[in-house]
């Protein structure tokens, strides 16, 4: 009776960890409007399309695009006044190092996102 307890609740416990998806499969992503400078972004969403959403709705302004998604790294969007860039990296540092200097002088870090 102890060893079929014992099974039953291994195979309840295998399917709840099944079921949490690993920090790795989350998504993440920026969304991005040049003109007024609106940003918005999100992390640790369970698909591309939920993280895009959530990223264009924290963007609040109707014109806003999706300038960068990313799994199971970091993605980082360095703005000024006429002109952004976005790039990848393993971690926040090296997504805002790499999105700063494809931007160029007088760029700044208008968002960043991780999802591992």
């Amino acid at each position: 009776m102890r060893i079929a307890l014992l099974l039953i609740l291994a195979c309840a416990c295998a399917g709840a960890v099944a079921a949490t998806p690993r920090k790795s499969q989350l998504h993440g992503a920026i969304a991005y409007h040049t003109a007024s400078g609106s940003v918005g972004w999100a992390t640790g969403h369970r698909t591309s399309r939920e993280a895009k959403v959530e990223a264009l709705r924290q963007c609040a302004h109707p014109r806003c695009e999706v300038v960068a998604t990313v799994r199971g790294g970091c993605a980082a969007l360095a703005k000024r006044a006429k002109a952004y860039a976005v790039q990848k990296g393993a971690t926040q540092a090296e997504a805002e190092a790499k999105a700063l200097r494809r931007c160029g002088e007088g760029c700044e870090i208008g968002a960043w996102v991780c999802t591992r």
